[in-house]
């Protein structure tokens, strides 16, 4: 296939063009005053969703230039979608900003790697000013605070404040689609481990690329699956019986997870393989911890158990299974109440025994995953169109939340943005711009003119409006103004 080439300005005004159509859909849901954005599915209900990254991710430009400049955008929400779960539209606006402050320096003369270098250098400035005026945040009215503000609505925030407080930081929240017009909250008994599918061809929803198995028999083991034979018997089995199976494994590799997926893809039974938690002793005891919550046994050679002579009675159980590419949850194991109880009481006695800190923490994790539960979150509305608008709300509502127990928050948007200017500004650099001439280079904004640091307010409303160049006194309103109980992600 011939390729088109371009170079210099060109190529640069075609890859900003694919930025700023991108950034511009996206910049419009920003704050509190936010719209929405409608996208056309090709089946189904449109859908309706204020969510950054959801709205990128629909982006495809005709022109391919423009489309790798609208690519480079999309991944920096869905980095950012990655790491913390939320604030993908403010990473849109951002890079956006650098983009055009840099094409502009660049068409004035600038060397594009002393500038590259200088807006590294301001980024880790401002996230070390951002660190330095970040606070924890404990209790529940704070929880309830960072959620609402998310997503714009207290209700929600008082939701996933009520699922935090009843599983733990340490549990597990899903957000499932309800039957009924209500939105509900559950506790289930459950576990989380981070080890996803083996493969991607054994979701089951591949437009979240997740594998949803309900009521499945779990084969636990730690051994290397790689032939098919040692697992033959045992899949005959669960076909007679018309199951799904999960497989949790050392690995499953080769002809094994070959004959799994060409199985799997023809509908003869559905099977997801997820391999085991943990390394070492550490990984036999967790093993152990999902057999006891699911009723099974671990098929292990230490114990004189056969891969080839296990029978469908040596299974776990669960109600449902729920697998994405990094993690699995197990959701209401049928194993035996008094021996998951037994086995929670023995994981505290070593806790208390343990003198090693790096043990403890880890048996900690354990007791979480055995004893915290799932939260489940049911989304109900009077429309399809309204309940899909409403998951992703809650869901990257639950995604700042979450990061915010973990991190640290920070008190006041505009209060940060304010107090940003000091600290880049007291960062410069002399560069060489090719022309036998020094100039500054004002990291606040990558401009040689010395323009000041330029802070957005109220984007997304009526009354949008960008300062530039605020001097001391402006700062200092800006800061004055600022909700002092505001968080910002």
């Amino acid at each position: 296939m011939a390729k088109e080439i371009k170079f210099g300005a060109e190529a640069r005004a075609a890859l900003e063009a694919g930025v700023n159509k991108l950034a511009d859909t996206v910049r419009v849901t920003i704050g509190p005053k936010g719209r929405n954005v409608v996208l056309d599915k090709q089946f189904g209900a449109p859908l309706i969703t204020n969510d950054g990254v959801t709205i990128a991710k629909e982006i495809e430009l005709e022109d391919g230039f423009e489309n790798m400049g609208a690519q480079l955008i999309k991944e920096v929400a869905s980095k950012t979608n990655d790491v913390a779960g939320d604030g993908t539209t403010t990473a849109t606006v951002l890079a956006q900003a650098m983009v055009h402050e840099g094409m502009k320096n660049l068409a004035a003369g600038a060397n594009p790697i002393i500038l590259r270098k200088g807006m590294k250098k301001a980024t880790d400035t401002a996230v070390d000013a951002i660190k330095e005026m970040s606070q924890k945040i404990s209790g529940k009215a704070q929880i309830a605070n960072v959620a609402s503000i998310s997503a714009s609505d207290e209700e929600v925030g008082q939701l996933v404040a009520d699922a935090m407080e009843k599983v733990s930081n340490d549990g597990v929240i899903t957000v499932e689609e309800s039957k009924t017009m209500h939105t509900e909250l559950d506790l289930v008994e459950g576990m989380q481990f981070d080890r996803g599918y083996i493969s991607a061809y054994m979701s089951t929803d591949m437009e979240k690329m997740e594998a949803n198995l309900e009521d499945p028999y779990i084969l636990i083991t730690d051994k290397k699956i790689s032939n098919i034979q040692e697992i033959l018997p045992l899949l005959e089995q669960v076909v007679q019986a018309g199951a799904k199976l999960l497989i949790i494994a050392e690995d499953v590799e080769g002809e094994a997870l070959t004959t799994l997926i060409v199985n799997k893809l023809r509908g003869t039974f559905q099977v997801v393989a997820v391999k085991a938690p943990g390394y070492g002793d550490r990984r036999k005891e967790m093993l152990q911890d999902i057999a006891i919550l699911t009723g099974g046994q671990v098929i292990s050679e230490e114990l004189g158990l056969e891969l080839k002579e296990a029978t469908m009675a040596q299974l776990g159980r669960a109600k449902s299974v729920k697998v994405a590419k990094e993690n699995t949850v197990i959701v209401d194991g049928l194993g035996d109440k008094k021996a998951i109880e037994d086995r929670v009481a023995q994981i505290r006695k070593q806790i208390e025994e343990t003198k090693s800190e790096f043990d403890k923490e880890k048996l900690q994790e354990r007791l979480a995953k055995l004893a915290g539960g799932v939260a489940v979150i049911r989304v109900g509305a009077a429309t399809e169109t309204e309940m899909k608008e409403a998951k992703l709300r809650l869901e990257d509502a639950l995604a700042a939340t979450r990061a915010a127990s973990k991190r640290k928050k920070v008190m006041s948007v505009n209060l940060s943005e304010a107090d940003l200017i000091a600290p880049l500004n007291s960062h410069k650099m002399d560069y060489y711009n090719g022309n036998s001439r020094m100039k500054t280079l004002d990291y606040s904004s990558g401009n040689p003119e010395h323009k000041r640091f330029a802070i957005i307010m109220k984007a997304g409303g009526e009354n949008s409006r960008i300062i530039i160049e605020p001097d001391d006194e402006m700062a200092k309103a800006i800061k004055n103004s600022a909700p002092s109980k505001v968080f910002l992600d």
